[in-house]
């Protein structure tokens, strides 16, 4: 299938790609499809672009690269809207921005995939050990190459 993008332009997504969320993203009710674009062979990140909206699109990643420890609580009504018997069928995202020289990802707002069926919902944890913003890497500074002439 081609969506298209504001980033990419019109891309050729494998369906199996396509994630369902049933009630959206917090923030984005009306957005149910979304396609989970590689950015490249060894890169940590995707987008989740909005299959409906080219402008739409969110970099999530996997959170247990940067935080281990990271483990989410799913309710056994959960398991069942995600149509689960076992959270190990789930994979878990967070959403990943930039905050001045850090990335940084909502901890507090997974999102859980169901890898086998591709529905998903984006859970909102009560922990406190977690933010919205917790760090998960600095960005490399940016060396500028100064040129001096005799």
């Amino acid at each position: 299938m081609v969506i298209e993008t504001s980033r990419f332009g019109s891309v050729e997504v494998d369906e199996s790609r396509l994630i369902e969320f049933p009630k959206g993203i917090l923030g984005f009710p009306n957005e149910h499809k979304y396609a989970l674009i590689q950015t490249g062979e060894e890169s940590s990140f995707y987008w989740l672009q909005s299959v409906d909206r080219s402008e739409l699109a969110f970099v999530v990643c996997d959170p247990r690269l940067f935080v281990p420890d990271y483990r989410v609580p799913i309710r056994a009504d959960e398991l069942d809207q995600l149509g689960l018997e076992d959270p190990a069928g789930a994979q878990v995202f967070v959403i990943v921005n930039k905050v001045e020289e850090t990335l940084t990802g909502n901890l507090q707002g997974p999102l859980v995939v169901n890898v086998a069926t591709r529905g998903a919902k984006q859970l909102v944890l009560s922990d406190r050990r977690y933010t919205t913003r917790h760090p998960l890497m600095r960005l490399p500074s940016r060396q500028v190459a100064v040129s001096r002439t005799a």
